[in-house]
Formats: C-alpha cells, sequence, structure tokens
C-alpha cells in the first residue's frame, strides 16, 4: 500500500476539517444546520439536498426497491473528490453511485451480491443513442416466441408474452449472462425491458399491477385482475422500450472516456478491488431485513435469465448480526480506501425511527482504521427537525437520510 507523506496527510486532515465545517455552516435551503452531540456521537441536522422528485439527471430514472435519490451520491462526489478519482459502491443496488460518479467525470466502480445490478447499471454507463436502440430492436424476430410459462399470463397478454420470450431469445445471442463480448445496445435495451416488466400504466408490459419497483407475485396479480375486473392489454414491447429509452436519454449519457468496473459479490469480500485504489464510497446496505430484495426481483430475474435462488443475499434479522455484517464491510473498506479517502455510508430509518442504524454503524467502525467525523441527517422538507430522532408526522417510510461520515487514517 503507498503511503502518503506527512505533508499530503495533513492536507486531507485539514479537507476533512473543512467539509465537517462546510456542513456546520451549510445553509443553502434557508435553515443553518442543527449540531448536536448524542450518545457521544457528533450529529449535523439540516436539508443538504432537495426533496423533489426528478431534480437528478434523466438517465437516473431506473427503479429500483430501497434506492437513494442521486442527490446524496452527488453531494459527497462534489465535495470530496475531483475529476478522475475514483467513486465507488459495493451495495450498488440500481448503481446510482456509479452512474452519478460517471456523469461528474470520476471513475466509477461497484459492487452488489445480485447479479442484476450489474445488467441495470452496465449499460448507463457507456454512450448509446436513440437510433442506435431503433435500430436494433427492428432486428428481432418477434415471431419466434413462445410462451414457456402459462402462469405469466397474470402478468401479460399472451401476445405480449411471446413478443417477451422472442426478446429473451435474442438478448440471448447478443448479450449472453457472463459472456465476454456483450452488445452495448442489446445490454441496454435488456435493462430499459427489465424495468418495463411491470408498473402501473401503459408505459409497463404488464396490465396494472404493483409500482415497478418490486414485483408481487402472480397469486397476488391474480387478485389484482380480479379486483378490477380486467385482462391485460397487449403491449407494442419495442414501443414500450423506445419510450422509456427517449425519457432516459434526454439529458445525454455518461461521458465515453469515464473509466468503470463493475463486480459480483460480497461486499465484505471484494477481491476485484485493488488495495488503497479508492478515494470515496458512498453506499446504503441493506436495512435489517425490512426488505425482501430475492422476492421483489423475482420477475426482473426471470427475464434476465437469473436464479435467484443462487443469489445469496443476506437477511439480518438481529441487530447484532446486522452490526456485525457492517464491520466486515468496513474492514474490506479499510483494505481498498487509500489513506484519507471517506465513506459515506447512508441507513435511512427503519422500523419508524425505533432503531436508530447510524449508531450500529458507529460501533462496527469501532477498532477499524477510520476517523470517524460524524452522523450527518438530511432532513426532508415533511419532516421537522425536532422529530429526526423518530417519525412523528402520521406516515410511514423513511423521512431522513441518516449518513455515518468516515476518513481512512
Amino acid at each position: 500500500m503507498n503511503q502518503l507523506s506527512i505533508f499530503d496527510q495533513d492536507q486531507f486532515a485539514a479537507t476533512a476539517e473543512t467539509f465537517i465545517d462546510d456542513l456546520r455552516a451549510f445553509d443553502e435551503f434557508g435553515q443553518r444546520t442543527v449540531t448536536e452531540t448524542v450518545e457521544g456521537i457528533p450529529y449535523l441536522i439540516n436539508e443538504f439536498w432537495t426533496a423533489g422528485q426528478r431534480q437528478a439527471h434523466s438517465i437516473h430514472e431506473v427503479s429500483y426497491r430501497a434506492c437513494f435519490k442521486a442527490q446524496l451520491p452527488e453531494f459527497f462526489i462534489n465535495r470530496l473528490t475531483k475529476p478522475g478519482d475514483v467513486v465507488f459502491d459495493p451495495f450498488m443496488g440500481r448503481g446510482t453511485t456509479p452512474v452519478q460518479a460517471a456523469l461528474m467525470g470520476r471513475q466509477a466502480f461497484g459492487n452488489d451480491i445480485n447479479p442484476l445490478s450489474v445488467l441495470l447499471t452496465r449499460p448507463r454507463l457507456r454512450p448509446i443513442t436513440l437510433q442506435a436502440v431503433a435500430a436494433a430492436l427492428q432486428t428481432v424476430d418477434w415471431s419466434r416466441g413462445e410462451i414457456e410459462r402459462e402462469d405469466l399470463l397474470a402478468f401479460y397478454h399472451p401476445e405480449t408474452l411471446r413478443k417477451l420470450e422472442a426478446l429473451r431469445l435474442w438478448l440471448a445471442e447478443r448479450a449472453p449472462l457472463g459472456g465476454e463480448s456483450v452488445d452495448p445496445v442489446a445490454d441496454w435495451i435488456r435493462m430499459v425491458a427489465i424495468n418495463r416488466l411491470s408498473g402501473h400504466s401503459p408505459g409497463f408490459f404488464s396490465g396494472r399491477s404493483m409500482p415497478p419497483n418490486q414485483a408481487v407475485s402472480v397469486k397476488a396479480q391474480l387478485k389484482i385482475n380480479e379486483k378490477l375486473g380486467v385482462s391485460p392489454p397487449d403491449r407494442d414491447v419495442a414501443a414500450v422500450i423506445l419510450k422509456k429509452s427517449k425519457t432516459l436519454l434526454k439529458d445525454g449519457c455518461a461521458p465515453s472516456q469515464v473509466r468503470s468496473g463493475l463486480h459480483t459479490g460480497a461486499a465484505w469480500d471484494l477481491r476485484g478491488i485493488a488495495d488503497a485504489s479508492v478515494d470515496l464510497t458512498v453506499t446504503s446496505p441493506p436495512f435489517l431485513d425490512i426488505v425482501h430484495y430475492a422476492a421483489d426481483n423475482w420477475l426482473r430475474c426471470w427475464f434476465a435469465g437469473i436464479d435467484p435462488e443462487t443469489v445469496a443475499i443476506d437477511m439480518h434479522r438481529t441487530e447484532e448480526a446486522w452490526t456485525a455484517m457492517v464491520h466486515r464491510v468496513l474492514a474490506e473498506q479499510a483494505r481498498i480506501l487509500r489513506p484519507s479517502g471517506y465513506v459515506a455510508f447512508e441507513v435511512g430509518e427503519v422500523r419508524n425511527g425505533k432503531v436508530l442504524l447510524e449508531r450500529l454503524v458507529w460501533k462496527a467502525a469501532e477498532g477499524l482504521p477510520f476517523n470517524r467525523l460524524g452522523v450527518m441527517v438530511n432532513d426532508q422538507e415533511f419532516t421537522k427537525t425536532a422529530n429526526c430522532w423518530g417519525v412523528d408526522n402520521g406516515a410511514k417510510g423513511t423521512n431522513t437520510n441518516r449518513i455515518v461520515l468516515l476518513q481512512r487514517d
């Protein structure tokens, strides 16, 4: 591991101090930061980025349950890195952190235990044009598809399901899973198709279903159909893909010169990432047993050809087990981060604010080579600062981002 000179280390230490000072003085949305110490942990509470929807680059508009907004990684990338630096996320999910890093001219690296994450992220790190997507879709033989799973007719009109099966055959030839050579346009088309599988409007392949960031069971979908008194309508698969592609590309795509690297594996065993190679990690782990990723993504895994039973997504049902997992993750971060590199570790709220996961992360970092800088609470405009220690606005859900800030010694 390369060592920085004493002068360089002092510079980075001053940068961390300046960053915390900037958080204390932050008043961009009309309020100054509230600072307090609770159980020995320094908190900095403010609205640090907007709560408004669709404020980020259009290419981020890919649905995935429990993902954070692009404004979160943007905030830290902008303040703690420079162009060319390496930004990483060991729990990348839909790829918000690496995609935002690429858009900002940083090197975009990510990892996730679910191979679906690479399929959602990789296409948006490459230059793509709507014309190329349209031309590729014209080469699909839509007559090849045969219905293999009758149960999926709960979601799709028979003709739509046949077209999806034809598209799956085309993708297997152009962008095979695990293949060394993947056609970037086919890769893009698969990513868009994965995100149009089930939803609540004509912009999806299915009949009316639950929101697009999770798929209900076949049994539940049949109940929805019965309750609404409807059958899934026939959809123009190519037209749906083109429409969504146009929306995603509205603001352009990532620069072609950006270097990237995406990995599939456990967040505590990042063998593909070299020692001291990362400048900033921005991440958010699974929150205890709140989100059932395998159940939510079963339909996407079917389309992509992924066996969800082979994806070893852990469910940590106790605070002790979750803390132990985070400790292992942070130990691996200590290996891959350069000296004075940063971790922004977001944990949100769970169980209506009764469990404050940031305190477990703070504990998990004990004994590791990190300077624990504090906990930054991005308090959304619809939640008063006075209520940041628990949800008290008559609604369930995540009302704050709670980010543990660490700096590598």
